[in-house]
Parts: structure tokens; C-alpha cells; sequence
């Protein structure tokens, strides 16, 4: 029995090397961490327990049959994170550049098969070449069953990845099924066209950086959720986000210890909207002092920053924040933020996280570009998540409120449960002075002073319409408030909506619903 176990142990700690010593080597030489350190770093200590930790290849062609190591290249298996059950993968760049054979591939679908069997989270970290062209059309295939998996995984439990490297090609679109993506500064490259072939085709000459860099994905394309500066920040990140997510579809999110009162009411809240509507203010600052102190964490926070999305917490609860940014576009929706927001709706609702909006928007960000590029078609998207979601939802109105962008930001027409609105809220098709334009142009046209008419005919609009109490009139507004109210309001609504119950029953049947794509 000694014999065997020392073979075991053996074998064990050849498995560990992965590609061998050399090649751990030059992972670190890159500033890199191999796929174990980086597992070590995210579970809890001494909780790792590990699958299929001798699987093989099987091909046979190019040199393949004396070309092996335990593991094939990806090392999966189960932990817990601050006590809270995961499911693990992490590709190994030390073996054959993390390249994705069929062996490998039917590994990672194990292990989110796995995940959904026990209802728990997938992390995934990605550092892998791409298919592995020695194995050919088998490669292929096992690329097809992990996005498959993804996909089945989809909205029954909650799919993280961190891009630690590259992750090119057809290799690609199993991060960007999935739910978050994490990306680091400086070693993580995501795209379908490398520099060399691009550079060959089209004669465009990029960087890796510059092509498919972190902040290329988390400004410019949003395939990136969260950049960090380093592994460790990257990993720390990854851990901040499960604190606020629910393991599965079927849980409640996690509540938090909070000794913010829930009856707190911050002053602040009096002064930071301007009554002038053309003035801009932060809205971070309005949500930070309405939500639990230092809990409000950002989603995309560079991507479309003319809306915010991000969860928070309100005595505890895990909540999703979905809010316009009147300092970028005056906080209109484009087609990035229509995408932004709509995709943040879903998710929350996929998982039972209650959706606050906080709503100060002039509309649809006007041009011929946005028009071009399908603002139609993209702010549907808007529309459709919010309708769709049975989540509970509230809705408070800031300030303006104007046209479909009133409609699109969780209006009571869309579905919200329970509406605030405060005084500074003007709700309307439009803007006073665009308004009397239209109903009074004759008027102001044959008037001595068209100007100081036009003036005269908004001032008096403003008095009449552009205030929260004729919505409240009309019951689209369930309450207005003084802005301080907001946080106490938010708390006792969000406590009466935890029994909420919306279902699917009472809705026409069909296979599925058709999202405006």
C-alpha cells in the first residue's frame, strides 16, 4: 500500500506542475499567476476539491501521442468563497499555451454541468491560445458543447470568468455568454482577429493593447465588466461581486450586517439636485447617500457612463441599481446604455435581485448616427427588460422625466410597483419651452415680443404640468417626497415587496419571448 500511495502522491505532484517547471517560470516571468495560485486566491483556504485531475487527451496526430500532462490544460473542481459553495475552472497557459482541446473542453462542461446539479456559481479564469489546432475538428466540437453549456447555465446560476490572458477566436464567445467578465490591465486580450492576421487581411496595424486591451472591452465595447490593475485586484473583485448575488435562481440575494440606520436621512439630498434643469449634478453622490454606506459597486462603470447600473445594498439587501447620468448626454439613453441597462435588468431579475431606478432623462439621445445604428431597436431592449422582470421594482423620479424616456426608465405604464417622485420631478412629453412652442405657436409667432412670450408660456407650462403632483393625481406616482425621505421610503417599500409574488401563470403561455435583438 506504501508503493501505491507514493505513486499517488507522485503523480499528484506532477499533475500540479501542469506544463512543467520552465513553463510555470515563464508565466511568472510575464507577471502572471498559474491556474492554481489563481484558484488558491479566490477560495477559502483548504476547501479546494478537484475533478478529473489525471484526464488525458486522446489524439493521436502531430506528435500529440507523446505530448501530455495531467489535467489536459485546465484544472477544475469545487471550493467555497467567504464559506459559500463555487464550481472552479482555471486553463493552464503552461500546457500548449491553455489550448482547447476536446478533453478540456468536456472538462469545463462538467464542471458547469455540476454547478447547476448543486445550484452554486461558475469561475471561470481564462488564459488559453485558443483551439487546439492538433486536434481539429474535435477541438471544435468541444468549444461547441462548452458554449452550450453556458447557455443551459444561463439564468440558473450565477457564470463569472476573468480573461487572464489571451482569449482569441471562437474561444471568445464562452465569456461573452456568459454573466460577468473580468479583465487585467496589460495581460488580458480579448478578440477575434489577432494583430498578425489583421494586419495580413486588412492592412490595419494594431497592438494587442490597443485591438483587445482591458480598457479597450470596458470603455469602448463593454465586453468587460470590471478592469483591474493586477490578478489579485481582479480576484478581489470577483469576491466583492458574489457578496451581493444569490448562488442560484432559486435563492434570495445574500443580506448583509448593516449598521447604517435604516432611518437615516441625509441632508445633502436638499441641495445636490439643481431646480434648473439645464444644471448638471452627480448622481453617484445621490445614490451613495441614499444606499447602505461605501455598498453601492459599479457595474461597467467606464462603459456608457451616461447610465449607471451596479448593485447596492439597502439595510442589507442586495439591491440593483439602474440610474440616468445627467453629467454625460444630460443622461440620455443612447444604444450603448440601452444595451448596458437592459442587460442589467435581466440579470437581476434572472436571480430575484430587487431593481431601484433612480430616473432624471430628457429622452433618447437625438442623431443621425444613433438613428443609423438602430437607437430604435436598442432602447426596445430598455422597454422589454424592465416589462419583462418580476422582480420587484421602484421607480424614483429625480427630476425630468420627458417623452419615451420617461416610459423606458420603469415608468408605472412598464410595470413598476411602487413609484416616488420628488419635488423637483417634472414629467412630461417634453420640455416646457419645446411644449409651448408646439400648442402656442401662433400665438408666440404673432405676438410683439415672440421671445418674452415663448418665456411667459413655459413659465406657466412649468407651473401646471411640470410637477410631480399631477402624475400623483393620476396615480403614476404613488408618493412624493422630501429628497431625504428616499432611503427610509426605499427600505419599508423593498420590505412589503419581499412577499411579491408575479407568476408566470397568470401570464399568456408560449415557448419563449422574443427579445428585440
Amino acid at each position: 500500500m506504501k508503493d501505491k500511495i507514493k505513486e499517488l502522491r507522485d503523480r499528484k505532484a506532477e499533475a500540479r506542475l501542469g506544463g512543467g517547471r520552465k513553463a510555470v517560470e515563464k508565466q511568472h516571468a510575464k507577471g502572471k499567476l498559474t491556474a492554481r495560485e489563481r484558484i488558491n486566491l479566490l477560495l477559502d483556504e483548504d476547501t479546494f476539491m478537484e475533478f478529473d485531475e489525471f484526464a488525458l487527451h486522446r489524439a493521436t496526430e502531430f506528435g500529440m501521442k507523446d505530448r501530455k500532462a495531467y489535467g489536459d490544460g485546465v484544472v477544475t473542481g469545487t471550493g467555497t468563497v467567504d464559506g459559500r459553495k463555487v464550481v472552479v475552472y482555471s486553463q493552464d497557459f503552461t500546457f500548449m499555451g491553455g489550448s482547447t482541446g476536446l478533453v478540456h473542453c468536456e472538462k469545463i462542461c462538467d464542471a458547469i454541468q455540476h454547478a447547476m446539479k448543486i445550484g452554486c456559481p461558475v469561475i471561470g479564469f481564462n488564459d488559453s491560445g485558443g483551439a487546439r489546432i492538433q486536434e481539429g475538428i474535435d477541438s471544435l466540437h468541444g468549444l461547441g458543447k462548452v458554449f452550450h453549456s453556458n447557455v443551459m447555465a444561463s439564468g440558473v446560476v450565477p457564470q463569472l470568468v476573468a480573461v487572464m490572458g489571451p482569449c482569441a477566436g471562437g474561444a471568445v464567445y464562452s465569456p461573452a455568454l456568459m454573466d460577468f467578465i473580468f479583465m487585467v490591465r496589460g495581460t488580458s486580450h480579448m478578440f477575434i482577429t489577432g494583430p498578425r492576421v489583421m494586419a495580413e487581411v486588412t492592412s490595419e496595424k494594431v497592438g494587442f493593447e490597443e485591438l483587445g486591451g482591458a480598457d479597450v472591452h470596458s470603455t469602448i465595447t463593454g465586453v468587460c465588466h470590471f478592469a483591474a490593475d493586477s490578478e489579485e485586484e481582479c480576484i478581489q473583485l470577483m469576491k466583492k461581486l458574489l457578496s451581493y448575488i444569490p448562488s442560484n435562481n432559486l435563492e434570495d440575494p445574500p443580506v448583509a450586517e448593516s449598521d447604517d440606520p435604516p432611518n437615516r436621512m441625509d441632508k445633502k439630498l436638499e441641495t445636490i439636485v439643481p431646480t434648473n434643469p439645464r444644471k448638471v449634478y452627480d448622481m453617484i453622490d445621490v445614490i451613495e447617500s441614499i444606499v447602505d454606506k461605501e455598498s453601492l459597486f459599479q457595474v461597467w462603470e467606464t462603459f456608457a457612463r451616461n447610465a449607471v447600473v451596479g448593485f447596492a445594498r439597502l439595510a442589507g439587501r442586495s439591491v440593483g441599481i439602474v440610474a440616468n447620468h445627467p453629467k454625460v448626454y444630460a443622461g440620455c439613453l443612447d444604444i450603448d446604455a440601452s444595451d448596458k441597462v437592459a442587460r442589467f435588468i435581466r440579470f437581476c431579475d434572472a436571480f430575484n435581485i430587487p431593481i431601484v431606478t433612480f430616473e432624471d432623462i430628457p429622452g433618447f439621445l437625438p442623431g443621425v448616427r444613433q438613428e443609423h445604428g438602430g437607437i430604435i431597436r436598442h432602447g426596445a431592449k430598455v422597454l422589454f427588460a424592465y416589462s419583462e422582470a418580476t422582480v420587484s421594482k421602484i421607480l424614483v423620479i429625480i427630476r425630468k422625466g420627458y417623452g419615451g424616456g420617461y416610459i423606458a426608465m420603469c415608468s408605472k405604464g412598464l410595470g413598476a410597483d411602487f413609484v416616488l417622485a420628488w419635488p423637483t420631478a417634472d414629467v412630461a412629453v417634453m420640455g416646457a419651452e419645446g411644449a409651448v412652442e408646439i400648442v402656442h405657436r401662433s400665438e408666440i409667432q404673432e405676438s410683439e415680443d415672440p421671445e418674452k412670450r415663448k418665456r411667459e408660456l413655459a413659465e406657466d407650462f412649468r407651473r401646471g404640468f411640470a410637477t410631480p403632483y399631477v402624475g400623483a393625481a393620476a396615480r403614476y406616482v404613488n408618493a412624493v417626497i422630501e429628497p431625504p425621505e428616499t432611503r427610509p421610503y426605499l427600505i419599508r417599500i423593498l420590505e412589503d415587496l419581499v412577499r411579491k409574488r408575479e407568476p408566470e401563470t397568470l401570464r399568456y403561455p408560449r415557448k419563449h419571448r422574443n427579445v428585440p435583438m
